[in-house]
């Protein structure tokens, strides 16, 4: 896990990074922070016991494979719930007309106005092209591709 913050709260931050190493799992997180979060840094710290390990940013080295990517894309629908869209509907959108299969598609998240959607980074280009070309609950809708 990579933090690029860190978390005001010192329990919040400790619980967080827990989650890399559960039910005796090893696990490993790394916490980017400035010089303005030393004093939060420094409430963990004190909660956790023990010291953190530093080294500056410059030191540490990109992975044999190349930068690490997510494995999802996240796509923004102009629409949301005062046109009546529902998660099911976007996900039968992508899964029915567009074709995709429901492995491919991660969390959808409703808002008033708009819809977020993580695909899978593989086809998350095909995917605006084939909703924008495609309708969602009869209609036409605008979709972009974020970040």
């Amino acid at each position: 896990m990579i933090n690029v913050d860190v978390t005001p709260d010192a329990e919040i931050h400790i619980h967080r990074i827990g989650r890399t190493g559960r039910a005796d799992a090893q696990g490993l997180a790394l916490t980017l922070a400035s010089l303005d979060e030393m004093g939060a840094v420094g409430r963990i710290e004190l909660l956790q016991g023990m010291e953190s390990q530093w080294a500056k940013l410059d030191t540490l080295t990109p992975t044999p494979g190349g930068r690490l990517m997510a494995p999802m894309k996240t796509l923004q629908i102009v629409g949301g719930r005062k046109e009546k869209i529902r998660p099911g509907d976007v996900l039968g959108a992508l899964t029915g007309e567009a074709g995709f299969s429901a492995q491919q598609i991660g969390k959808i998240n409703v808002n008033e106005f708009s819809t977020y959607v993580a695909v899978d980074r593989a086809i998350a280009s095909e995917a605006v092209e084939r909703l924008s070309q495609g309708r969602i609950k009869g209609k036409t809708v605008c979709v972009r591709l974020m970040g």
